[in-house]
Formats: structure tokens, C-alpha cells, sequence
């Protein structure tokens, strides 16, 4: 699979973005309508008690062709959890999809831990406004850690087939410490649910998917799943479990399996998005989200500082 990149489209710190939120457009996830294309991401605000960051999901909508910007969201499309709830301190990524005339929105949640930095649980909320703004299906998340996922279950990617609710999402086999003194870092591999409704599901408790290319501590992250002549690919992102954030070579990649039954994954990550040194994606590619649009098959993905720059484009090639 040879794809074309069409570059960076979308970079936040150039347009005003709801709640205080001055850059990080990450995730972007789409929702395609007949005459545009409403791109959600999440966004990054400071918390004033703390100074830390807290994620907001916001939009865009952009013309069919994918170039030329319509309008940037002035809200937030859902606040954050309630004090002590789930997704308190952030939601990181949300997944829409339209279900019985409604967009379903399934969220990815943040709270902050004291022995480790971070928990995640993956949440649901629906809109009925057509994504404008979405209202949780409670305080509580619809799928969290297990005795086989034991932390850090997230990034949701949805899709109905022959009628029934296919979850990709992540979960943690645990966190570790590559030195001492140095905060530990969390591992996390890409599992499976299905479900008849999309709110309870039934998941491969602890099946790990998709094979390890960089050893066992590979972090593998935010699964999307398209069709294309027959067949499902799925792309990802995958790293080094350390040292990942400033050092060339341990971030972020596109990564890529292919199935016939969704249940067996081959593993085939060549050929990737080229790179070339100093532009906006070349110390890192991560986020991935593949579409059809009009016959095409488009992804959308974050490059250098986890997305801090915006999101850019790339065009299957036939």
C-alpha cells in the first residue's frame, strides 16, 4: 500500500480554539456529511491549579476536498468528568460514528494517578445534534481496566459489521522503570470487543492482536480498521516503550496488519509515509485515522511533538 501525502492541513496555533486551548490538534477523527467533512481532534488546555494539561475535544469542518476550511468549532463539544469521575483531567481521543440516527462518540478518558501518572478508561456519549455536542450515557465509563487488561484501556475505534459493534482499543499490560529515579512508562498493546448494541461489550480479555516489531515493550497505539478490495487493514502507531518523547528513532510510527476474518492479524508495516528531515512529520508520524470518502481512502494523522502542530493528510494510491 503506497500513499501520496498531501502534507499538513490543520495547524491549531493559527486559529482561536475553544476554552483557552492554544495548540494540539491530536487524533483527528472524522464524520463525513453530504456536502463536508466535520473533523474532530483533541485539544489542549492549562490547568490553572496545577499547570497541567487538560484535553478538550473540539472540531473542524473542511470541504470535500479536504483542503479549505469552513469553520473551526467555538465549544467544546463535552466537559470534562466530574470531580474524582473517569475522564476528570482529559478526554484523548473520541471515535464518532452515526447508529439509529444519532453520532455516537466513544471517548477515551483521563484521570491522574499518584504512584504513575495516568489512567484511562474508554467512555460512550451520544449526540443528537448531529455532533454538534454530545451528553454522556453516564458518569462511569463503559469499558475499563480487567483482570487481563489490567490499566490503561482506551482509544476506541468502532465499526459496525454485518450488524454487529467491532471495538479496537488499547489496553496496559503494565508500567515500568528504565531507570532508577526516572518516572515509570506505561506499555500497552491493541485488543478486541464486539458487541450487539455499542454500549455493553464483550471483549478478547488480554488477546493481543497485533504482533511486536520492536521486542515486547512496544507500545502499539490507537487501532483504525477500513476495508479496502476485500479485505481489512488495520493502522496504528507504535514506539519504543522509553525514551520516546525527545530522542530521534523511539517515537511514534505508522504501523499496519491486514485480516480476512478480523480474528487473524498479519503484521506488514512497509511501505510507510515517507519522511524527509525538517518537515513538520519526520521525527514522528502517530494518531492514524483512515477513511473512504467518495471511493477514496484518505488518512488523517499527527506528526512532530505528538501533534502539537496539527494534523496533515495522505491519499491511498490505487
Amino acid at each position: 500500500m503506497k500513499w501520496k501525502k498531501h502534507g499538513l492541513i490543520f495547524d491549531p496555533t493559527k486559529h482561536d480554539l475553544p476554552s483557552g486551548c492554544t495548540q494540539f490538534a491530536q487524533s483527528p477523527q472524522v464524520l463525513v456529511f453530504p456536502e463536508f467533512v466535520r473533523i474532530y481532534f483533541s485539544t489542549r488546555s492549562v490547568d490553572p491549579l496545577n499547570g497541567k494539561f487538560l484535553s478538550h475535544i473540539a472540531y473542524v469542518d473542511i470541504e470535500k476536498d479536504l483542503r479549505t476550511l469552513i469553520r473551526v468549532a467555538d465549544h467544546v463539544v463535552l466537559p470534562l468528568g466530574g470531580l474524582g469521575c473517569f475522564d476528570e483531567h482529559g478526554i484523548f481521543p473520541m471515535n464518532v460514528l452515526r447508529h439509529e440516527g444519532a453520532v455516537y462518540g466513544y471517548t477515551c478518558g483521563w484521570s491522574r494517578r499518584v504512584s504513575v501518572s495516568v489512567e484511562t478508561a474508554i467512555g460512550l456519549a451520544i449526540s443528537r445534534d448531529e455532533g454538534l455536542t454530545f451528553q454522556r450515557v453516564g458518569d462511569g465509563p463503559i469499558m475499563a481496566a480487567s483482570p487481563l487488561e489490567p490499566c490503561l484501556v482506551g482509544d476506541a475505534f468502532v465499526k459496525v459489521i454485518n450488524g454487529v459493534f467491532h471495538m479496537w482499543h488499547i489496553f496496559g499490560t503494565g508500567w515500568k522503570q528504565s531507570l532508577a529515579g526516572v518516572p515509570p512508562d506505561r506499555i500497552y498493546k491493541i485488543g478486541h470487543a464486539v458487541s450487539t448494541n455499542g454500549v455493553e461489550w464483550m471483549r478478547e480479555d488480554g488477546r493481543k492482536l497485533v504482533s511486536d516489531r520492536l521486542g515486547p515493550d512496544e507500545c502499539q497505539a490507537l487501532p483504525t480498521v477500513v476495508v479496502v478490495d476485500g479485505r481489512y487493514h488495520m493502522f496504528f502507531c507504535y514506539r519504543q516503550a522509553f525514551d520516546f518523547r525527545r530522542s530521534v528513532g523511539r517515537g511514534y510510527r505508522i504501523g499496519h496488519a491486514w485480516s480476512e476474518d478480523l480474528i487473524n492479524w498479519t503484521r506488514d508495516d512497509e511501505p510507510g509515509l515517507e519522511t524527509r528531515p525538517g518537515e513538520w512529520d519526520s521525527d514522528m508520524q502517530c494518531y492514524p485515522h483512515v477513511f473512504q470518502l467518495d471511493s477514496k481512502v484518505f488518512m488523517l494523522y499527527n506528526g512532530n511533538e505528538f501533534g502539537r502542530l496539527g494534523f496533515g493528510l495522505a491519499e491511498l494510491q490505487p
